[in-house]
C-alpha cells in the first residue's frame, strides 16, 4: 500500500485512539478527585499528576529508535494493556504513593500507544497529506477528551468521593480495553519490510539541531502542558469555587469539543493563514485565555473561555507533529517524534509539579497564569518557524521530503 492510497487504517486508528484517550481523560480527573478524598493537598495532586509522565520519560527515545527500524503496530496493544491496567489499579489503590505508581503505568501505556500511532501516521501518509492526517488522527484524542471528563463527572459523586472516584477509574480501564478491537492488521507490513534496516542510527544531537525540531517540541510541550494542567487542576479550581464535579466534567468536554471543531476545519485554516501564522495566532490567543481562567468569572464565562481555548489548542499538536516529521533527518522520524514526546513528558513532569508549588504559594488559579506565559513564548517561537522561509523559497506546495525521495515524487499534489 503506497502512502496516501487507502485511509481505512486511519479511521480505525482514530477509533482506537478515541477509546484509549477517553480512558486517560476519564482517569486523570478521577485520580485528582480520589487523591483529594484520600487527603491530598494541591501539592500532592501536582506530584501525582507529574508521576504520570515520569515513568515514560526515559522510554520514549528507545521506543522511537525501535520503531524507526521496525514495526509500529506492536506498540499499540501494549499501550492499551498498560493504560487499562493503570486506570483500574489506580482505582483499587488505597494510598497516595500506590496511586502515583499506577498513574505512572497509565502514562507509560499512553506513551507506547502514541509513539506507535504517530509513527504509523507518518509512515503511511504521503508528505503532502501529513498535516491533514495528523489533524484527523488527533480528532481521536479530542473525542476521548470530550467523552472522558463527562463520564468521570457522571460517575463521581461528591457525597461518596472515595468510592465513586474508584468506580470511575475501574470503568476507565474497561473502556481502554475496547481499543484493542480496532487494531487488527492496521499496519502495512510490505512498507515496513522495505524500510527496516536501512540507514545508520542518527545521533540524537543531530535530530535536535535540525531546524524546526526544537520549535515543534516547544509548541507541543506548551499545548500539552496547558491541556494537562486544565485536566488536573480544573477539579481543584472547582472545589475552591463550589463548582460540582459534573459541571467540571462538562467544562472539560466543552474544551475538547472545541478542539474537535478546530481540527475539522484545520485544512482551510492552513490554506488561509499558513502553518507559522496559524501557530503564532493560536498560541498567543491561548496564552491570553489561560491567564483569564485565573479570574473569578461565572461558570458561563468560564465555559466560553474554555471553548475558545480548546479551539486554539487544537492547532498546536497536529502541526507540531508535521513540523517535526518534515524537519527530521531521513531514517529518524520516529525518533524525532519520540523526542517530541520526551519534551511533552518533561513538561508533564515539570508543569504539574511547578503548578503544585505555585498553587500552594499563590492560589489554585496561579498555574493558569504560568501556562499563559509558556504559551506566549511558544507564539514567539512559532513566528520564526521554518515554514515561513519554506514558502518564500517556493517549497510550500511540495514538501522537501518529496523532493529528496524520488519514490515520493509520483504522489499527486494538493
Amino acid at each position: 500500500m503506497a502512502p496516501g492510497r487507502n485511509r481505512g487504517w486511519l479511521l480505525r486508528l482514530v477509533v482506537a485512539f478515541g477509546f484509549a484517550q477517553g480512558a486517560v481523560s476519564m482517569a486523570r480527573p478521577a485520580v485528582s478527585y480520589r487523591a483529594l478524598a484520600l487527603g491530598a493537598d494541591e501539592r500532592a495532586v501536582g506530584v501525582i499528576a507529574g508521576v504520570y509522565a515520569l515513568l515514560p520519560l526515559f522510554a520514549a527515545v528507545p521506543l522511537g529508535r525501535r520503531t524507526d527500524h521496525g514495526r509500529c503496530a506492536p506498540l499499540l496493544p501494549v499501550g492499551v494493556v498498560l493504560i487499562s491496567g493503570g486506570c483500574a489499579l489506580s482505582g483499587l489503590a488505597g494510598s497516595l504513593w500506590t496511586m502515583a505508581l499506577w498513574s505512572g503505568v497509565m502514562g507509560l501505556g499512553h506513551l507506547c500507544f502514541v509513539i506507535g500511532a504517530q509513527s504509523l501516521v507518518a509512515r503511511q501518509s504521503a508528505p503532502h497529506e501529513q498535516d491533514r492526517n495528523f489533524g484527523h488522527f488527533t480528532i481521536g484524542a479530542s473525542l476521548g477528551q470530550l467523552i472522558g471528563p463527562i463520564a468521570a463527572g457522571a460517575l463521581i459523586d461528591g457525597h461518596d468521593m472515595p468510592g465513586s472516584s474508584a468506580l470511575a477509574l475501574v470503568a476507565a480501564g474497561a473502556g481502554a480495553a475496547v481499543a484493542i478491537t480496532s487494531l487488527w492488521r492496521i499496519e502495512d507490513r510490505t512498507a515496513v519490510n522495505s524500510r527496516t534496516g536501512q540507514g545508520e542510527r542518527v545521533p540524537v544531537g543531530r535530530i535536535l539541531r535540525a531546524r524546526g525540531v526544537p520549535a515543534g517540541m516547544l509548541i507541543s510541550l506548551s499545548v500539552l502542558s496547558a491541556t494537562d494542567i486544565l485536566t488536573a487542576y480544573l477539579p481543584v479550581v472547582g472545589e475552591h469555587r463550589d463548582i460540582t464535579p459534573a459541571v467540571i466534567g462538562v467544562l472539560l468536554s466543552v474544551r475538547a469539543g472545541a478542539t474537535i471543531a478546530c481540527r475539522l476545519v484545520l485544512t482551510p485554516l492552513l490554506r488561509l493563514l499558513g502553518r507559522p501564522a496559524l501557530l503564532t495566532v493560536t498560541c498567543f490567543l491561548a496564552a491570553v485565555l489561560c491567564a483569564g481562567i485565573a479570574l473569578p468569572v461565572p461558570v458561563w464565562a468560564l465555559a466560553l473561555m474554555l471553548a475558545l481555548l480548546g479551539f486554539c489548542l487544537g492547532v498546536g499538536q497536529p502541526l507540531s507533529m508535521t513540523t517535526v516529521v518534515q524537519a527530521a533527518p531521513d531514517g529518524a522520524r520516529s525518533t524525532a517524534l519520540a523526542l517530541r514526546l520526551t519534551g511533552n513528558r518533561l513538561g508533564q513532569v515539570a508543569a504539574p509539579a511547578g503548578a503544585g508549588v505555585v498553587a500552594g504559594v499563590a492560589g489554585v488559579a496561579a498555574p493558569f497564569v504560568m501556562l499563559g506565559v509558556l504559551l506566549l513564548v511558544s507564539a514567539g517561537v512559532a513566528v520564526r518557524s521554518p515554514g515561513a522561509a519554506g514558502r518564500r523559497e517556493g517549497v510550500g506546495r511540495v514538501p522537501w521530503t518529496r523532493r529528496k525521495d524520488p519514490a515520493l515524487r509520483r504522489t499527486s499534489d494538493i
